[in-house]
């Protein structure tokens, strides 16, 4: 049986956060985040159980953090800028 999970991402220098989606698997947004992380960038992704908790995305909160919509779109077209930065040195 396959649960599905909230996938959450934080941007822990600004201190925001945005519940994504709800999904089956998350490997898509994790090995985004693995790689905004290893190009510099500070991000965490969360996957959060679908329960009757948090059954909905505004029941989704975390201490220090405020909600930003639209965190995840400027956080790619940021890592993008990253990468052809990058490029363009070599």
């Amino acid at each position: 049986m396959f649960s599905k999970t909230w996938i959450v991402i934080k941007d822990d220098t600004a201190r925001t956060f945005e519940v994504i989606t709800q999904a089956t698997n998350e490997n898509t947004y994790a090995n985004k985040a693995v790689a905004m992380q290893r190009d510099g960038m500070n991000v965490t992704c969360v996957t959060i159980p679908a329960s009757n908790r948090h059954a909905s995305r505004e029941a989704i909160s975390f201490i220090g953090y405020t909600r930003e919509a639209g965190l995840y779109h400027r956080l790619l077209k940021q890592h993008n800028e990253i990468i052809l930065r990058q490029a363009g040195e070599w």
